[in-house]
C-alpha cells in the first residue's frame, strides 16, 4: 500500500474543508442567483409551528381567541396559501377550549419591518364553533376577522432569516411574493 505524504493530502483535506463550510450556505447564495427564493409550505409549518398556541385579547379583553394546531397546505393548482387552526373562544379573559374550527385562504406580501411574510387579503373559508347559536356565531365571525386584519398586518407568517438577507445581490430589494406550483416564490426587485 502506498502511502501519502501530507504535502499531498493536506492541500486536498484544505479544499476539501473549504467546500464543505460552503454548503451550509450555498442553499442562500445559490437561491438569490435566479432573481428568486422559494419556500415549501413544509418550512411555513415549522416555523408556524414554533409560534402556536397563540391567544389574543379582543374586545378590550372580553373576549379571547385562541388559535392552535396551524395547518399550512397549498392546494394544488392554488396560487393562495390556506391555513387551517384549530380555535377557541373565552369570555372574560379566560380561553376557551379550542373547540373551533377556522380555515383561510390568503396570498403573502414582504413586509421589511418585520422582515417577514404577512398574509395579504385573508378570505375565511371556513369557520365552525360547535353547539353555538347563530347570533354567537355572527358575532365571533366578526371578532375573527378583525382579529384576521390585525394579524395579517403585525405578525408574519414566515420570517426570512437574516443570513438570507445578507446575501441578496447588491442593488436588490425583496419585490413580489406569489405562489406558484405548490411553493411560496420571492422575487427581487433592482
Amino acid at each position: 500500500m502506498r502511502r501519502l505524504s501530507p504535502s499531498v493530502v493536506l492541500p486536498h483535506l484544505a479544499v476539501l474543508l473549504v467546500l464543505l463550510a460552503g454548503c451550509s450556505t450555498i442553499g442562500a447564495v445559490s437561491a438569490w442567483l435566479g432573481d428568486q427564493v422559494a419556500f415549501t409550505p413544509g418550512q411555513l409549518q415549522r416555523h408556524l409551528d414554533r409560534r402556536f398556541p397563540r391567544s389574543f385579547d379582543k374586545l378590550g379583553g372580553l373576549v379571547t381567541v385562541t388559535l392552535d394546531n396551524p395547518r399550512a397546505s397549498i392546494p394544488p393548482g392554488d396560487s393562495r396559501l390556506r391555513l387551517e387552526f384549530d380555535l377557541g373562544l373565552g369570555a372574560l379573559g379566560g380561553e376557551g377550549a379550542t373547540t373551533g374550527h377556522l380555515a383561510l385562504a390568503s396570498g403573502l406580501r414582504y413586509d421589511p419591518t418585520t422582515q417577514g411574510l404577512h398574509l395579504d387579503a385573508p378570505e375565511v373559508l371556513q369557520f365552525e364553533i360547535p353547539r353555538s347559536g347563530e347570533l354567537l356565531r355572527g358575532g365571533a365571525r366578526g371578532i375573527v376577522n378583525s382579529l384576521l386584519a390585525e394579524y395579517a398586518r403585525t405578525e408574519p407568517v414566515y420570517r426570512l432569516d437574516d443570513d438570507l438577507l445578507a446575501k441578496l445581490p447588491a442593488g436588490s430589494r425583496i419585490g413580489e411574493v406569489g405562489i406558484e406550483r405548490g411553493v411560496v416564490v420571492v422575487r427581487l426587485d433592482r
